[in-house]
């Protein structure tokens, strides 16, 4: 058994695999799947989507400086895998998809109602790294959906059925291994919880 050396490449895996929505003022808003994205900063809450330049989404996103994230979950993969291999010169993603504009609150593009999570995004900065050019965005507004909150007010996003991309293949998110910083959280005193019984 061993290992094999493989040219540079994009290994970095699993991603989320997302939906972007923009849009022209007066045209049709459309979608592009993307699984270059991510997080950037936390405060200002900033994040990025990369994108070919020969992508019909890339110009409108250029041109307006705004885009909205769209969490995929597992009911969206299907719209999810067909948004990224159609193009929105041919195809009206949203109707084709039978998805919903959602009205956004600090952007003009609609996000997906069908979403769990809406991430309103204005651009900052662009970068021409190569094959894509990156848009860095703040994010200045985020929209969740009610189904995932409890009567207390807590999000319970990982209920939803995310998606993750991993080496060409799409998954949902599946058992929980622990919690941000279990691995020095101290245990707690007391009862080991060992039931006793006749020798």
């Amino acid at each position: 058994m061993g290992k094999q050396h493989w040219r540079p490449g994009n290994m970095l895996y699993p991603v989320p695999a997302v939906m972007v929505s923009c849009q022209r003022k007066g045209e049709k808003p459309n979608i592009i799947t993307a699984a270059w994205c991510g997080t950037t900063v936390s405060d200002p809450a900033m994040v990025y989507v990369s994108v070919r330049p020969e992508r019909y989404s890339y110009d409108i996103i250029k041109e307006t400086g705004e885009y909205v994230i769209n969490l995929v979950n597992k009911e969206l993969v299907f719209a999810a895998d067909f948004c990224g291999v159609r193009s929105g010169r041919d195809v009206d993603k949203f109707a084709e998809m039978k998805l919903t504009p959602f009205p956004s609150q600090k952007v003009a593009p609609p996000g997906i109602e069908e979403s769990p999570v809406n991430l309103e995004c204005k651009v900052k900065k662009i970068l021409p790294l190569g094959t894509h050019h990156m848009f860095l965005a703040e994010i200045v507004n985020v929209t969740v959906d009610d189904k995932y909150m409890d009567e207390k007010g807590k999000f319970h996003l990982n209920s939803s059925g995310l998606v993750a991309y991993s080496h060409g293949e799409y998954f949902e998110l599946g058992k929980k291994l622990g919690k941000f910083g279990y691995s020095v959280q101290k245990k707690k005193k007391g009862i080991t919880g060992k039931k006793h019984g006749k020798k």
